[in-house]
């Protein structure tokens, strides 16, 4: 689980350091005694402290990276080292939080200092005054492991469940905890002791509501499983074509305006999953903004209550100083971890993955390592596979099977696909929604070119959905032939025009269309469309399927099959918009299939002439 948390103790001796050189956010600390790698200091600048981590440590100097503006510091500043890694605080309170990359409440810092963070501001990221009704499940003189329930609270509509703590020494010897006594039902605040459980040896510790855990460390206790459950997101190119599993990997690369924040969002609205922790990493503050005043307003289609119930926000824009960027990533996965241990099904969003490599190559810059490809550090790969490896499926000691499905954003410049960050993460995920320039020119949403796009789990799936239509995979890669080979005739009739085209080959090219302008596509403001229910993706498939087996064996004018799909479009677009629940749609339904049935009995299916 890398290296053991070490707490300070009152009254031990705490390394002391000195500031000797400062570049940047960068500074050198010369110090005697023990500093560990990661370790968290303090500068301190007058009545301020400005906290900052460990990087590296070579005789007798410690490079630290501060997380505030470094102007002011000088040669010769008192440093105090607190013997712990930077860690993220977990327990009840978490939920509709906002919080900046290091896990400070952005609500409260506004409450007390106005809209401007001032440097060396820090405050619990847990409110220590609120009380939470405890109900305790284990029993005084149970023996316990790690991540093993001691008790509940309600947070919201969720079951939080008190574990023993993450962090507890073990040995090779033994792994299990005594309860020696546990708290009564009642209310507690976050820092109160509800339990204290003693190892084989006989030492004690106090178990809160609270607990800490290192958010550079994978927090995983249990069994790891195999996804097999799909996410559903009401969005029919992704549940359809390029499917993503509750424990997966995927990611969102595409050129800057071609939608990738706008889908993060939609996804954080519709996919079913339990909990969704946004990470908004070195993303623009309006956007964070708009974000912010949006989600308390919607609900989640799912429960029909506020999206903010089930969602955790971090909040480190551009604005704020870069070197809190990568640590943002680090404490996001720790939450999302943290949820999945106790049973949920959790969706981290990463926008983007590629500013946050970006603090990673001035970081490596600073430290003077070796540059590799566009001057990105050389271990860029290994830092990307990590990040995603934390994702996946898990069945916890106490039963509770939890998932933690990880989706990162990449902005390649130029949308440049083969730049590192980018092939990096093709390496490491399970799906890949390439965004492109021209389908969001054009208003295609979701801009998700169908072509160049892939995943992983589709085998899974289609199987999965073989049980509700024996016919889905089947349509599944007709569909997608279709699209490629409408695709080569789109190129060939910019160049010989349509009337070069045969009437097959016309008549496949508006099949293509169809399937492009009715299905991969949805109205993202609609209230019916902008989110699609599988049952009512198979139906529209049904549709499709039948006018994908249109064929023509009599003479037809071209303007006649231009018209027919034009037609057809138009009515499919309107039926998207109907609620599947209407006697209307039912009605429409069937005049589209009749349509179809009527046109293929006109055009015959034999041959193309």
């Amino acid at each position: 689980m890398g290296q053991e948390r070490r707490v300070s103790v009152k009254g031990e001796d705490v390394s002391k350091g000195k500031v000797v050189a400062a570049v940047g956010n960068l500074v050198h600390i010369a110090f005697e005694g023990e500093v560990s790698q990661g370790e968290v200091a303090f500068l301190h600048l007058g009545d301020i402290s400005l906290q900052c981590e460990i990087l590296e440590v070579a005789d007798g100097i410690a490079k630290a990276q501060v997380f505030d503006e470094t102007y002011g510091v000088r040669k010769g500043m008192d440093v105090s080292f607190e013997r712990c890694l930077l860690e993220a605080e977990l327990g009840p309170g978490l939920l509709g939080s906002i919080f900046d990359g290091l896990q400070n409440p952005l609500k409260s810092i506004a409450e007390e200092h106005g809209y401007f963070i001032e440097r060396g501001c820090r405050f619990p990221s847990l409110d220590r005054k609120k009380k939470w009704t405890f109900k305790p499940l284990a029993e005084q003189g149970e023996w316990t492991e790690k991540g093993q329930t001691l008790g509940e609270v309600k947070e919201g509509r969720f079951r939080h469940c008190i574990m023993t703590p993450f962090s507890l020494p073990a040995s090779e010897k033994w792994t299990r905890y005594r309860v020696k006594s546990i708290a009564a039902e009642g209310r507690y605040s976050v820092e109160d002791g509800i339990a204290i459980v003693e190892d084989a040896e006989g030492n004690e510790f106090s178990v809160s509501l609270m607990q800490k855990w290192p958010i550079k460390n994978p927090l995983m206790f249990g069994e790891r499983l195999l996804p097999i459950d799909p996410i559903q997101t009401g969005m029919r190119i992704v549940d359809t074509q390029f499917p993503v599993l509750k424990g997966g990997t995927f990611c969102i690369p595409g050129p800057f305006g071609a939608g990738k924040t706008v889908l993060q969002h939609q996804l954080s609205k519709h996919s079913s999953v339990d909990i969704v922790i946004v990470c908004a990493c070195g993303e623009r503050a309006g956007e964070v903004v708009e974000t912010l005043e949006t989600f308390p307003q919607l609900n989640d289609p799912h429960t029909g209550e506020t999206l903010m119930q089930r969602t955790v926000l971090l909040c480190n824009t551009s604005s704020m100083p870069v070197a809190a960027r990568e640590a943002s990533i680090y404490m996001g996965l720790t939450l999302g971890e943290y949820y999945r241990q106790m049973g949920y099904d959790v969706l981290l969003l990463a926008d983007s993955t590629s500013r946050w490599a970006q603090a990673l190559r001035e970081m490596s810059g600073r430290l003077e390592e070796i540059p590799g490809e566009e001057a990105f550090p050389a271990y860029l790969a290994s830092r990307v596979s990590a990040f995603y490896e934390r994702g996946g499926l898990i069945q916890s000691a106490c039963g509770h099977q939890g998932s933690l499905t990880i989706g990162g954003t990449v902005s390649p410049a130029g949308g440049n696909f083969e730049e590192p960050v980018t092939q990096a993460t093709l390496a490491s995920v399970g799906s890949f929604w390439g965004l492109s320039r021209d389908r969001a020119n054009a208003r295609k949403y979701p801009a998700i070119d169908p072509l160049i796009s892939w995943s992983k789990y589709g085998s899974i799936v289609h199987q999965q959905m073989d049980q509700q239509w024996d016919e889905w995979s089947l349509y599944v890669q007709q569909a997608l032939s279709l699209m490629k080979e409408s695709c080569e005739i789109e190129q060939r009739k910019e160049v010989v025009g349509e009337e070069g085209l045969s009437i097959g080959d016309l008549l496949t090219w508006c099949k293509g269309q169809l399937y492009d302008a009715c299905y991969l596509q949805q109205k993202g403001f609609d209230p019916v469309d902008a989110y699609c229910p599988m049952e009512r993706q198979i139906g529209l498939s049904k549709l499709m399927q039948k006018s994908f087996a249109l064929s023509v064996s009599v003479p037809v004018e071209r303007d006649s099959v231009r018209t027919f799909f034009l037609e057809l479009e138009h009515q499919i677009r309107n039926l998207n918009t109907i609620e599947m629940s209407s006697e209307l749609y039912k009605q429409k339904y069937d005049d589209i299939r009749n349509v179809i049935e009527k046109c293929k009995g006109e055009w015959g299916g034999a041959r193309c002439v």
